[in-house]
């Protein structure tokens, strides 16, 4: 009776072990969730062990909770590491399959010069490192952009795109390029802005940097140069009375030369001097300021864009030696407009001129 039992049995435990499929070391296989935990997966592969996955060989990052990942029933490719940890366990990775499969589409890329698009995990002091499908790529931080980078920090947990330019997963060496792609852009919309604007186009652009000298205008694929001689009709002593960093402005293309840009806000229809000629008129009095000196005269603002010379000779009835002996920048003077010169956006002015029209005017004291 013991001999047919023990015969039975064994044709059992026969036909059980022919229900399970054999599983070895490095097998990938498909895997249904059976239990999960918030540091452990577990799983039907199909063996007559369940696989264990745990939190370690799940992810890189020690603080995910599986639970919030994965739930019972769900479907999970996952590689055998060991069939039996002891325990009659088969123990699983998920991480280093996914890598591997992320390291098989970096190769491809590498021979095909494929653009891939990560997301940055990590910043670090040399660079950047984004992860491909598990698989991890460095770029240095020369190779992120066309200048220099002060702070990496902005591009954690955004994508970019990057070329693969060294591809070693033996020595850990995978190194991606962001920088050939930026100036590859960078070309391509400049190609494209000088193929529409022309001289006297007028553009929009903002406000990228400001100088003493005046202030540099991106206009979407290049740089134009807006010098403070051009920012106003008017006199400007400092350009950031004029613009600010980020304005949004409307420019006049002045000229260009090669990959040069002249830009200018002195629209020709704001010009003052289109109606100097009726308002200047020789023998007209006018009121302006004094905006410099040298020692043959002074030059005196009637409005911006327009300055009139006020002569030494033609400062008064008496003898000056020099201008700064009677006038300094910022009186207000009225004068006669003796000479107009619309071609050469020139007047002059005499206050001299005046004060003799005035005594002329003035009654005779009457006979005794």
């Amino acid at each position: 009776m013991s001999d047919e039992m023990n015969v039975e049995e064994s044709d059992f435990g026969k036909l059980l072990d022919a229900t399970f499929k054999p599983v070895h070391n490095g097998e990938v296989v498909e895997g249904t969730v059976i239990d999960v935990k918030p540091d452990q997966i577990i799983l039907n592969i199909g063996a007559k062990a369940d696989g264990i996955l745990t939190r370690n060989e799940y992810s890189n990052d020690n603080s995910v909770d599986l639970t919030t990942v994965v739930k019972v029933g769900d479907k999970m490719e996952v590689k055998i590491i060991k069939v039996n940890d002891g325990e009659g366990q088969i123990l699983l990775t998920y991480k280093r399959l996914a890598a591997e499969k992320g390291n098989k589409k970096l190769e491809e890329a590498f021979e095909n010069g494929e653009v891939l698009k990560a997301k940055v995990v990590r910043v670090m002091n040399g660079g950047l490192s984004v992860n491909v499908e598990g698989a991890r790529v460095f770029i240095p931080a020369s190779l992120v952009s066309d200048t220099y980078e002060k702070d990496l920090n902005k591009y954690m947990d955004q994508e970019i795109e990057f070329k693969v330019i060294e591809f070693n997963p033996r020595k850990r060496r995978i190194i991606g390029d962001r920088k050939q792609l930026v100036v590859a852009e960078k070309k391509k919309a400049q190609e494209e802005l000088f193929s529409r604007i022309h001289v006297g186009d007028t553009v929009e652009g903002v406000v990228k940097n400001i100088t003493d000298f005046g202030a540099f205008i991106d206009l979407g694929g290049a740089d134009g140069l807006l010098h403070i001689s051009e920012m106003s009709w008017g006199r400007v002593d400092n350009p950031r009375s004029i613009v600010s960093v980020g304005q949004k402005i409307n420019v006049l293309i002045k000229d260009i030369k090669g990959d040069r840009i002249a830009l200018s806000l002195k629209f020709e229809d704001q010009n003052p001097w289109r109606t100097a000629a009726e308002k200047y008129a020789i023998g007209t009095i006018v009121t302006g300021k004094v905006a410099r000196m040298t020692d043959f005269g002074a030059f005196v603002e009637l409005e911006p864009g327009i300055d009139a010379l006020l002569h030494v000779s033609q400062i008064s009835r008496e003898h000056v030696n020099k201008p700064s002996d009677v006038l300094q920048v910022g009186d207000e003077i009225t004068a006669k407009v003796v000479d107009f010169n619309g071609d050469d956006h020139k007047i002059s002015l005499s206050r001299k001129a005046l004060e003799l029209d005035e005594e002329a005017e003035a009654p005779a004291d009457d006979a005794e």
